[in-house]
């Protein structure tokens, strides 16, 4: 039983090895990383002069498709403080940003800030800041 086992398991290695490293080797289109570059200086900039509404039209509403926050004033009201710090934004303006594809074929942009992850999406209107998770 024990062989049997050894030989399942390593067939499944196998298996899940070329996803593994494909994952790992995910790089941006040149055109993607240009589109993505331009949006973020300009989410940069609204994040350097602190503009909690410039940020907010560049958020996917509803925002984490959370309803109590399904327009620019509520992100602004429950969100934007909660998560655009000082430090955090100093860190989204010095961080860089990493390059991955989900399982539904989302080109994502993650910046790192201590225990939060910051998301930016690209979207049928553009890339957006789309979510905020916890990094683990």
């Amino acid at each position: 039983m024990g062989f049997l086992l050894r030989i399942v398991l390593a067939t499944a290695l196998v298996n899940l090895a070329p996803a593994v490293a494909q994952a790992k080797n995910a790089v941006a289109s040149p055109a993607l990383q240009k589109e993505f570059d331009s949006f973020i200086e300009k989410f940069r900039a609204a994040l350097r002069a602190n503009d909690s509404v410039a940020v907010a039209g560049m958020t996917r509403l509803p925002f984490m498709n959370d309803s109590a926050i399904h327009d620019a004033a509520q992100f602004r009201a429950k969100t934007y403080a909660t998560f655009f710090t000082a430090k955090n934004r100093a860190c989204i303006q010095r961080g860089k940003a990493v390059y991955d594809r989900d399982q539904e074929k989302n080109d994502n942009y993650f910046v790192f800030c201590g225990e939060t992850i910051f998301v930016f999406t690209k979207t049928p209107a553009g890339f957006l800041f789309t979510d905020v998770g916890a990094n683990d």
